[in-house]
């Protein structure tokens, strides 16, 4: 799965730079967003192969941000990370 993209969504900063980090480090195309609204539209923009979510975000939480992505017929894998 080397270079396919995935979606981070995290609002810790720390936490995100350093997932994102080890992400790229495997050859993985990241993409980093810090709240709820901003993860739905860039997984129906960008189109990524995998979402790494975690729950507590500003805007919308976690929960919403799968509920709204899977209404949208987007059947992207999804790991929940919180």
């Amino acid at each position: 799965m080397s270079g396919a993209r995935v979606l981070l969504v995290e609002d810790n900063a720390d936490l995100a730079a350093g997932i994102e980090y080890n992400l790229k480090l495997e050859g993985y195309d990241v993409r980093t967003v810090d709240d709820g609204h901003a993860a739905v539209d860039a997984a129906a923009a960008w189109q990524p192969d995998l979402v790494l979510l975690d729950l507590m975000l500003p805007g919308l939480d976690g929960y919403r941000v799968l509920q709204a992505v899977r209404a949208a017929g987007n059947t992207v894998p999804v790991i929940i990370l919180s």
